[in-house]
C-alpha cells in the first residue's frame, strides 16, 4: 500500500500503531496526545533548525506525539494529519481544552489586562485558547487565558461557530502577510496555507499542501466553465483563489507577499516557471 508519509507517521524504525498491518517498521506505538503552546511552531521534514518547513502548527492546535529525541518530537497534528518534526518545547500537555479562537488577523497577549502593558506574545488568526475569566480596564474588557495572560475580548469569538460563510473574505484580511514557504498563520503563509486556512475559518476542512487540494477540494471544473468567486486555479506546486470572475488571490512568491492581481497576469507570469494551469476546482 502507497501510503503518502506528509500524512502517515511510519519510518523503518518507528510508526504509528494504527498503521500496524499496512507499513513494515521495527516498531509501533500510539501516539501520545498533546498541544501546541508556542504561537507559531514550525512543523520539519527532519530534526533540526536546517531542516525544511513543510507546514506549521498553531497555538492550541492537538497532535499525537510518537516519539521525543534530543529535543524534537516526531508528531502527527490531529487537525489535517500533517508529520513531521517540531521543537519539544513547542508542544504542552492536551489540557486545558480551548474555548475560543483568535478572529483578529494577529493580536497582542499581555502580561496584564491593560493596554499599556507588555505584550508578552504576538497570536495569529485561527489559534486557540482557552478563557478562564474576563476583566474590565479603562472601559475595555479583556479575556483571561489559562496561561495567565489577556487579550482584548473583541479579537476572540467561541470556538464552534465559523467566522465568515465565505472563505474568500476570511483569506482576503490576509492581505499583505508576508509569504513563507510552508507558513501557515497571519505571521507568514504560503498559497496552500492561506487556502487551508480560510477554509477552516469558514468550518469547511482542507489538507495542507496544494497537490492533495488539487485532487480533494471540492468538484473539478471543465475548462470552458467560467470561473467565479471561490473558486481554486491550480498549477503544478502553486494554488490561487479567485476573488472574482477576473482576479487571483494568492500568497504570490513573486511578490512575496498575499495579492490580488489579474488571472491574465498570474496565468502569463507563473506559466513562464512553473507551466501551464493544471487544473480548477469549485468548492
Amino acid at each position: 500500500m502507497n501510503l503518502d508519509p506528509r500524512r502517515n507517521a511510519f519510518r523503518d524504525d518507528l510508526a504509528d500503531a494504527r498503521l500496524e498491518g499496512q507499513v513494515t517498521a521495527n516498531r509501533f506505538v500510539a501516539g501520545e496526545e498533546a498541544r501546541c503552546i508556542d504561537p507559531v511552531a514550525d512543523l520539519r521534514a527532519g530534526r533540526g533548525h536546517d531542516t525544511p518547513i513543510g507546514s506549521q502548527l498553531l497555538l492550541g492546535e492537538p497532535v499525537l506525539v510518537f516519539e521525543r529525541q534530543g529535543g524534537w518530537a516526531w508528531v502527527q497534528s490531529a487537525r489535517d494529519g500533517y508529520v513531521g518534526y517540531v521543537g519539544e518545547r513547542a508542544l504542552g500537555p492536551a489540557d486545558p481544552q480551548p474555548t475560543h479562537l483568535v478572529s483578529a488577523v494577529r493580536t497582542f497577549a499581555y502580561g496584564q489586562p491593560e493596554l499599556r502593558s507588555k505584550p508578552m506574545r504576538t497570536l495569529s488568526l485561527g489559534s486557540e485558547v482557552t478563557v478562564t475569566d474576563e476583566v474590565e480596564q479603562r472601559g475595555n474588557r479583556y479575556f483571561i487565558l489559562s496561561t495567565g495572560e489577556a487579550v482584548f475580548h473583541r479579537h476572540l469569538t467561541p470556538l464552534g461557530a465559523p467566522l465568515a460563510d465565505d472563505y474568500v473574505a476570511i483569506a482576503e484580511r490576509l492581505i499583505e502577510t508576508p509569504y513563507l514557504w510552508g507558513g501557515n498563520s497571519a505571521l507568514g503563509i504560503d498559497c496552500s496555507g492561506l487556502v487551508q486556512l480560510a477554509l477552516r475559518l469558514a468550518s469547511r476542512s482542507a489538507p495542507r499542501d496544494s497537490d492533495m487540494q488539487a485532487a480533494e477540494i471540492g468538484m473539478e471544473l471543465q475548462q470552458e466553465r467560467l470561473l467565479r468567486r471561490g473558486d481554486l486555479v491550480f498549477w503544478k506546486g502553486h494554488v490561487g483563489i479567485m476573488a472574482d470572475e477576473q482576479t487571483l488571490l494568492h500568497a504570490s512568491g513573486y511578490a512575496m507577499a498575499v495579492v490580488k492581481e489579474p488571472l491574465t497576469d498570474a496565468v502569463e507570469r507563473i506559466g513562464k516557471a512553473y507551466g501551464e494551469v493544471t487544473g480548477r476546482r469549485r468548492v
